[in-house]
């Protein structure tokens, strides 16, 4: 009776290192998306750091002008509005409970994984190299202009070399100027 406990004790321990074996062959955590309230990527951030989950937020900097006229650099996130964690399935939900998480990224279903080395890439190259988001203004688009003295102004965007350069008209004399703006300060008009 003890050689018969004995093997199956050996076929249950076999059983056991398949098991675990398997469950080495696949991470147990991904990468994921996820989108916050508008402005809430910092404290999501940092509530995100006090529970222990591994997160990234890429920020990068830029120079912003405020309305009395003096510049600071600020850091931004370089993805607005979404920051990565890495976490388990069943961690999912103590990060919709952080406050400024809105949802995962992904299909109604459940959130899609990012890949591994898009995120070590972005981890690793960010400080390398100067990144700023790429806020889809094209040469001969009508812009808005959102800070400074011409604020609410439309025009079109004729140069984006070495800072935008907007042509404003004025319709009813049908003269125009050009003005030299940074492109914090411009943003695209949707058509």
């Amino acid at each position: 009776m003890s050689q018969a406990m004995e093997r199956n004790g050996s076929a249950v321990l076999a059983d056991h290192a398949i098991l675990l074996a398997g469950c080495r062959a696949e991470p147990i955590s991904h990468w994921y998306a996820i989108y916050t309230s508008s402005r809430h990527e910092k404290r999501v951030h940092e509530h995100l750091g006090y529970r222990r989950v591994e997160c990234f937020l890429p920020l990068y900097r830029t120079v912003h002008r405020w309305k009395n006229g003096c510049k600071v650099q600020v850091e931004l996130p370089l993805f607005p509005g979404y920051l990565f964690v890495r976490i388990g399935k069943r961690e999912r939900a103590q990060v919709l409970d952080v406050p400024g998480v809105i949802s995962f990224v992904g299909n109604r279903s459940q959130p899609v994984p990012l890949s591994d080395l898009e995120i070590d890439t972005l981890r690793s190259g960010l400080h390398l190299q100067k990144f700023e988001p790429y806020r889809k203004l094209a040469i001969g688009q009508r812009v808005r202009i959102k800070a400074g003295s011409l604020t609410g102004l439309y025009g079109v965007l004729v140069r984006s070399a070495n800072g935008m350069r907007v042509v404003l008209t004025v319709e009813l004399i049908k003269q125009s100027v050009a003005v030299e703006l940074d492109a914090a300060d411009v943003e695209p008009i949707a058509s």
